[in-house]
């Protein structure tokens, strides 16, 4: 193999991963997007929990409607970021998916305990309390640290791309 057909080769691959990257990118914006609008929307539930229109503890509810629009611009910032990390395409992926589901989870698990009137920070207490406590563990706080710590190690050096075999 010559070095003109090396070249065109990481060429492609060059191309390949800017469109890969630039897909996730799209899905990032469109998540957060879409999250920024359900955050917008749930100031809804907040009036209506606050001018007790509804039976919902107003703080949670103005927790999930912070919780929504906090996490679309996490969301923005990682999308924003992505071309800065080490991460190839499968790592961009996993690491949008990484960011976005707890975010999602975050803003609707806090409006479920909002409704419920359950702190859910700890066990203890009634069944609905405990299973809040357990979703926000699973699905909010375990995943966003590892969303964190992965999004900090993608910033660190890329590994040296070794070139294909003759």
């Amino acid at each position: 193999m010559d070095l003109t057909t090396v070249a065109s080769i990481a060429g492609r691959e060059q191309l390949s991963s800017e469109s890969s990257t630039a897909e996730v990118q799209r899905t990032l914006a469109l998540a957060g997007a879409v999250l920024l609008l359900l955050g917008l929307l749930t100031g809804f539930f907040v009036s209506a929990a606050m001018g007790g229109r509804i039976s919902a503890d107003p703080h949670a509810a103005l927790a999930s409607h912070l919780n929504a629009l906090l996490g679309a611009f996490w969301i923005f910032g990682v999308g924003w970021t992505l071309p800065m990390l080490r991460f190839g395409p499968v790592g961009q992926r996993r690491l949008a998916a990484l960011v976005i589901a707890p975010n999602y989870a975050n803003w609707i698990i806090t409006a479920v305990k909002a409704c419920l009137k359950v702190s859910g920070v700890d066990l203890g207490g009634s069944a609905a309390n405990n299973g809040v406590f357990v979703g926000l563990l699973i699905f909010v706080v375990t995943p966003s640290l590892a969303a964190a710590v992965a999004w900090l190690w993608g910033f660190g050096k890329a590994r040296a791309a070794t070139p294909p075999a003759p």
